[in-house]
């Protein structure tokens, strides 16, 4: 019998005869999991998090800089394939259940014993099986497409569709229980998903419309079905459910793919129509993308992605360095908020920065942090406070430890240094 895989796991705990134990203690693969890292703070562990992508992240609730529910909702953003188990004190076991929506696959409370943690793993282990079990599973849906699905698949696929009118369409919408009322008004947006074999062929099967389906219910309300090699997905929500949740399911759904099946995955995503008769133009978006996308490489493109010129390849880094120093000492900057700045997703803005600069948006967001703040130690008689809020800091112990980590020594001990050789100089 082969084999199973092994589940990669990062952990994070700011007590570190704890974290030490967990990482040494308990023998990781005996419950089916690598360790490939282990943080002090969030702020480490979302990097490890970035350069590992692993199944699973085990951390602590109470963390320095970054807590654990914070932790959660930005590995989300950047990771969504991650499971991410809480380690919390009793005190905050409600306040962690807030974070249910941020793939929380276990909640475990302190103290905790080996033999404990070691049961909870196991556990831990069956889920993701099933998870990856039910991402994979080979066997096409029964009994057709269901009636939302009859229903959207003339309007997304024929463009006579319009004649029919808003009104018309949306009875039928109702009737098949995809709206709920005549209240009920929300956006649509058309999503395409194809899966590529190595050499860039199409690989998609009808079975995958349920794997998209499943994962796209964790955010929107969906309706997916298969069309000549390839997965449409009818989703619907308001304007700020899209916002929020839109760019995460696109990099999950690759994200699963190259992990699970172990292909890449690309996708198109169209702009959202505020009617069902605008179905079949958001559809031609959607292709549209695929089309001018470039078919080596897996991921999920917005039809906002596409033009101008400036929004694609290396002037589009070039211009997010640009904004990036204009915008570097707002501390609420994320890779979310300089995507809208770009008007391009941030999706497809993670996936050039990382193209062409071969680094992640947050450590070239903290580097820019870094220079800044080692410019005014130097050059100016601000106190580090102030330093610190002036480089996008709110946190002055954030930034002490952001510092030391990148510079080798704490602001104060630079400016120490720095004070001493000037006055050796003026000897």
């Amino acid at each position: 019998m082969a084999a199973k895989t092994l589940y990669t796991v990062v952990v994070a705990d700011d007590e570190d005869e704890l974290r030490e134990a967990v990482c040494t203690m308990i023998p990781w693969q005996d419950h089916g999991f690598c360790l490939v890292g282990s943080a002090s703070n969030g702020l480490d562990a979302l990097q490890l998090v970035e350069k590992h992508g692993p199944d699973l992240l085990l951390t602590d609730i109470r963390m320095p800089f970054i807590s654990g529910i914070e932790l959660a909702r930005q590995v989300r953003e950047v990771r969504p394939a991650t499971n991410i188990a809480f380690l919390s004190g009793y005190d905050d076991f409600q306040y962690a259940k807030q974070a249910i929506q941020y793939n929380i696959i276990s909640y475990m409370l302190k103290p905790l014993t080996m033999e404990g943690l070691g049961a909870e793993l196991r556990n831990i282990r069956q889920k993701i099986d099933a998870q990856y079990a039910m991402f994979r599973q080979t066997a096409p849906r029964t009994g057709g497409p269901d009636q939302r699905a009859a229903m959207l698949l003339p309007l997304v696929l024929d463009d006579y569709a319009e004649l029919e009118g808003e009104a018309q369409a949306e009875a039928y919408a109702r009737q098949c229980g995809l709206l709920r009322d005549g209240e009920d008004r929300p956006c649509y947006t058309v999503m395409v998903s194809t899966l590529l074999d190595e050499g860039g062929g199409n690989r998609t099967e009808p079975s995958f419309v349920a794997s998209v389906d499943r994962l796209a219910a964790k955010y929107l309300r969906s309706v997916s079905f298969f069309s000549s090699g390839k997965v449409i997905s009818v989703l619907l929500g308001n304007p700020s459910d899209f916002d929020e949740y839109l760019h995460i399911l696109a990099d999950e759904i690759p994200q699963m793919a190259e992990r699970v099946l172990g292909c890449r995955c690309r996708i198109g995503v169209s702009r959202p129509a505020r009617a069902l008769t605008a179905l079949h133009q958001a559809y031609r978006e959607a292709m549209e993308v695929l089309r001018q996308g470039d078919r080596t490489e897996g991921g999920a493109q917005f039809i906002s992605d596409l033009a101008p010129a400036v929004k694609g390849g290396n002037l589009l880094c070039q211009r997010a360095l640009e904004v990036l120093d204009q915008h570097y000492m707002e501390a609420d900057l994320s890779l979310v908020s300089l995507s809208g700045m770009l008007d391009v997703s941030p999706n497809h803005l993670s996936a050039c920065i990382k193209k062409y600069t071969g680094e992640t948006f947050i450590n070239i967001l903290i580097r820019k942090r870094m220079e800044a703040a080692r410019e005014l130690l130097s050059t100016s008689s601000l106190r580090v406070q102030e330093i610190s809020q002036r480089c996008g800091y709110t946190d002055q112990h954030y930034f002490s430890y952001c510092f030391k980590k990148y510079c080798g020594e704490s602001p104060n001990a630079m400016r120490r240094r720095l004070d001493q050789e000037k006055a050796g100089e003026g000897v």
